[in-house]
């Protein structure tokens, strides 16, 4: 008995190492090649799953169902607590429905991803601004996953971890970090990734057709503008990437807007005439802080998912020539 006993033990283990190490072992990938991977299948999947987000101490489950055909990315994202929010998108565009206001606000995204909104790719500067490691193999909703570490050089700028699935490079958890510590997080509890997605999964729960529909402005009014404003004390690495003209949610008053990055970390400058009504300082929402001051004739607020020091620096060293 003793014998078939060992016998079986024996092919168990001659079983589990061949899953294991007979197939090419992807983490011998470097950092660089997993972002590559990852971005690709982000754009690319097809999933189906329960999302825990978390966010200054609370969290929140949502259901999140998400495809992408002929290049348009298909999703519907339902928020599992509160008052039932509901998330349709088709491209660009995106229904919020507030099934309590009986409600619809239309809106237009740019994001490729609507829960990795800030996912890096291999365009950071590695070495200049940021360190970039793979960490160890860990298990996130029973798949194997392969942990990066994105590091930092100086305070201007979070550091990240993400978890990507080791077969199709997906990213099943990301942090943003803050010395050491998570200060934002998305985790998958349970993911079916690359299975077909019936139209239906995709339709909203609740008939909107005596619902009230808003639709919030697209902020871009045409093609790239050119301004004098630039900061003179920017944090090294930082550029400006994009400069357009916009309006913003209940006003008809066009504002700049001004687009720093450091290839990862984003910055959003909003340049007003001063209404002598801003409410100057700083404020903070999770992850993300924002900075505004009165200069001159003008009223500058700096946004972005980054620590306080750095859209307090960006909005109070703006300057025009």
């Amino acid at each position: 008995m003793r014998t078939t006993q060992t016998q079986f033990a024996t092919g168990l283990m001659i079983a589990i190492s061949t899953v294991f190490f007979s197939a090419p072992v992807q983490a011998e990938r470097k950092p660089l090649d997993w972002l590559n991977h990852m971005g690709a299948a982000v754009q690319s999947t097809s999933y189906e799953g329960t999302v825990i987000r978390m966010q200054d101490g609370t969290a929140e489950a949502l259901k999140v169902v998400h495809t992408v055909k002929d290049g348009v990315i298909l999703e519907r994202v339902v928020a599992q607590e509160g008052n039932g929010l509901e998330i349709i998108r088709k491209g660009n565009e995106v229904h919020c429905i507030l099934p309590d206001r009986k409600s619809v606000l239309v809106e237009e995204w740019d994001d490729q991803s609507t829960l990795f909104s800030t996912l890096p790719t291999s365009d950071i500067r590695i070495g200049s601004e940021y360190d970039v490691a793979i960490v160890r193999k860990e298990r996130v909703a029973g798949r194997e996953t392969i942990l990066l570490a994105i590091r930092p050089h100086d305070g201007f700028r979070y550091g990240h971890r993400i978890w990507l699935d080791m077969e199709t490079s997906f990213p099943l958890q990301t942090q943003l970090v803050s010395d050491g510590t998570a200060i934002e997080q998305v985790k998958f509890a349970d993911i079916t990734l690359n299975h077909e997605i019936h139209a239906s999964a995709l339709e909203p729960s609740y008939s909107t057709e005596n619902f009230t529909w808003l639709r919030q402005p697209s902020g871009h009014n045409g093609s790239h503008t050119e301004t004098s404003w630039n900061s003179d004390q920017l944090p090294s690495g930082f550029g400006a990437v994009a400069t357009h003209e916009e309006t913003m949610a209940g006003s008809d008053e066009l504002v700049t807007h001004i687009l720093f990055s450091d290839g990862l970390a984003n910055v959003s400058v909003f340049i007003a005439a001063n209404s002598h009504k801003l409410a100057a300082g700083p404020a903070r929402v999770g992850g993300s802080n924002s900075f505004s001051v009165e200069h001159g004739d003008f009223e500058i607020t700096a946004i972005g998912e980054v620590p306080a020091i750095t859209v307090e620096r960006i909005a109070t060293t703006m300057r025009q020539p």
